[in-house]
């Protein structure tokens, strides 16, 4: 299937198209704002919506444009946007010219209350508190709290041998400064993590019932592109690798019937009456793409419902596509 050639289907009908990486977060007024890659690779834009739907035909901002030269100057990638002591933040990778590959994670702030209107500031990017991390391809930055202490989980390619994308966590000391060394969460271990391009990237954290989800996205970017997960119960020590539980098999992968292929690089919000778990990812229509798959714009946002099955796990079905 290519472009101009791929099933349409109930499940496969885009929510937002040409939107890679995507990030809703839902403020406490109720409101949503939304953020992803845009296919240039070249600016962050925020949409801002008080229903989920109207995210759709919001109107599109752009918030800050990369630069010209050095770094931020190219690939910029997964943006998400934070509300963190009463100030804005967006958690992004980008690379530069002159080494495009030099991926970093960067950091904007905006202390205004209308993060659409109001100015952003560059600051800069992410500080470690040891010596070694962000110091290789380091992106797909995530922040949350739990029980009072804030983390950072990103991925990294380790630069010894093989190029192997990991997922690392940290306590933070500040929205701009870790406090704790990195510590490695997931590997990719299975078949299903290495197809093409070895890789967990990603992260993305989901609360439920005292535990904590943590999916993620494995192998290349096109078909073979899938989800896997971790867990944790949220009063365990998070930064102890050995209390996380994996999943042996993905949660979420390509459906050919359904037309969906390469489902990934999600993110989760809520309902508008907060009922409801809602996972917001990206996804393809087809799969015979030339060139590098990264390069193609086709990458559309699609939403889920959460469902919970018995042991109060969560459920990733197409079905639940809305």
């Amino acid at each position: 299937m290519n472009r101009d050639n791929f099933i349409k289907t109930n499940y496969n009908e885009p929510f937002i198209i040409q939107r890679a990486d995507p990030y809703v977060y839902k403020h406490k007024d109720g409101t949503y704002l939304f953020t992803g890659s845009v296919p240039e690779y070249d600016r962050i834009v925020l949409r801002q919506s008080s229903t989920l739907d109207g995210l759709k035909d919001a109107d599109e901002v752009t918030i800050w444009k990369k630069h010209e030269q050095g770094i931020m100057s190219m690939h910029i990638w997964a943006p998400e946007i934070h509300y963190i002591e009463g100030k804005w933040f967006i958690y992004y990778a980008a690379g530069d010219k002159d080494d495009i590959w030099a991926i970093r994670p960067y950091v904007l702030e905006c202390s205004g209350k209308d993060p659409l209107k109001d100015p952003w500031k560059e600051l800069g990017q992410m500080q470690a508190s040891d010596d070694f991390s962000f110091r290789d391809f380091s992106l797909d930055m995530t922040v949350f709290e739990n029980r009072g202490i804030w983390y950072c989980v990103w991925a990294e390619k380790v630069s010894v041998g093989k190029k192997i994308s990991n997922l690392y966590i940290a306590e933070m000391e500040s929205p701009v400064r870790l406090s704790t060394p990195q510590v490695l969460l997931s590997s990719p271990d299975y078949d299903w993590e290495r197809v093409d391009f070895w890789v967990n990237e990603g992260p993305a954290l989901l609360r439920h019932a005292g535990m904590l989800y943590l999916t993620y996205s494995a192998s290349a970017t096109g078909a073979c592109y899938c989800m896997g997960m971790l867990s944790i119960p949220d009063d365990e020590e998070l930064l102890n690798p050995r209390v996380w539980k994996k999943e042996r098999i993905p949660v979420l992968r390509t459906d050919w019937k359904k037309g969906i292929l390469g489902p990934g690089h999600n993110s989760f919000t809520k309902s508008e009456d907060g009922a409801a778990d809602i996972m917001i990812y990206h996804a393809r229509q087809y799969d015979e793409i030339t060139g590098d798959p990264l390069y193609d714009p086709n990458r559309h946002v699609y939403r889920m419902k959460i469902m919970w099955d018995e042991e109060g796990c969560p459920v990733f079905s197409f079905e639940n596509n809305f």
